[in-house]
């Protein structure tokens, strides 16, 4: 599916996006309201460039986006329609927060009790709140990492493997990365973050927690990291056009039906206490996504998970839309 066709909207006057045409290579592209993108490669007269090497040289480059797009020059503008959309950028390291969105963290552990619980639902989710409240307020997230392979475009087909048998959606703010970050403060977090963009982030429920070694706990390499189990973008709105990213709404739709519907202010954790969180221990590179987590109204939630050919929809405010197929992998 083309861009042009879920349009391109999104806040702010620009975005970025990496796109191709038909057997051609893949460009970096500055799209603007109307349809219309600037193959950036021309603009900024590098013809290696990418759009991880613009965040490379994020400070620098972000005030020859804004007049670009402000005057229409640099080179030939051309219509999105006919052009693909590949994942926005191609990250070095993906940090991935667990367990950050208050509600659906009390859902997944109600549906994930052990049959012989003997906690009434209610019950259940008083303690849970409780232990919600408590990380909050000792600043602990959950963060862990993600593998780049994984990630795939906003409009490609999902393949799902033969045995993934809980396939899940995760609707995510996904933060981008400006300049390394290491050992950064909350009060100075976002001015390591360039922009913002969509992500699900997959799960096949059942092979999170090692049946075989459950002292390990849990396994994000199996759950989370098939090829394509990150659908990415479209775009990248820049951090400049999101007045708070704690008020944006969050929106997954399963073939037309409405799944997860939430605003960014459940978040447990916000953009900047992740991201510092993060940086404590690892070196944060340009490009790099920082994904906030998932709210409420996963399949397990509702007892449905992903089947072939289902179509999820996902919405972020401010940051346009993706819509993927979900396609059982070929038996060998």
């Amino acid at each position: 599916m083309t861009p042009a066709a879920l349009s391109a909207s999104f806040a702010g006057p620009f975005a970025l996006g990496t796109l191709s045409r038909p057997d051609q290579a893949a460009f970096p592209g500055l799209v603007i309201h109307g349809e219309r993108v600037l193959d950036l490669r021309t603009a900024l007269g590098d013809p290696a460039l990418t759009v991880r090497g613009i965040f490379e040289r994020w400070d620098e480059v972000l005030p020859r986006l804004r007049a670009l797009a402000a005057d229409g020059s640099g080179g030939p503008w051309q219509p999105l329609d006919g052009l693909r959309a590949h994942a926005p950028v191609e990250p070095r390291q993906i940090f991935q927060s667990g367990a950050n969105y208050r509600q659906h963290v009390i859902d997944l552990e109600v549906a994930h009790r052990a049959p012989d619980d003997p906690r009434t639902e209610e019950e259940a989710r008083q303690e849970i709140a409780a232990v919600m409240d408590q990380r909050a307020a000792e600043d602990l997230p959950y963060v862990f990492i993600g593998l780049p392979s994984a990630i795939t475009g906003p409009y490609d087909d999902v393949v799902l493997p033969g045995w993934a048998e809980q396939p899940d959606w995760e609707m995510e703010l996904a933060v981008v990365i400006g300049r390394p970050a290491y050992q950064v403060s909350v009060e100075e977090a976002l001015e390591y973050v360039a922009g913002y963009t969509i992500a699900n982030d997959l799960t096949d429920r059942a092979t999170v927690f090692r049946r075989d070694m459950k002292a390990i706990g849990t396994d994000w390499l199996h759950s989370k990291n098939a090829p394509g189990f990150t659908p990415l973008g479209p775009w990248i709105v820049p951090a400049e056009s999101i007045a708070d990213p704690r008020d944006l709404h969050v929106t997954l739709k399963l073939n037309g039906e409405t799944m997860q519907d939430e605003s960014t202010q459940d978040m447990l954790f916000d953009v900047q206490r992740l991201v510092s969180y993060t940086s404590q221990t690892a070196r944060l590179l340009p490009g790099d996504l920082v994904l906030t987590g998932s709210p409420a109204g996963n399949g397990m939630h509702w007892g449905r998970l992903l089947r072939d050919g289902d179509v999820m929809e996902g919405f972020i405010t401010g940051l346009g839309a993706q819509r993927t197929r979900c396609v059982a992998e070929a038996s060998v």
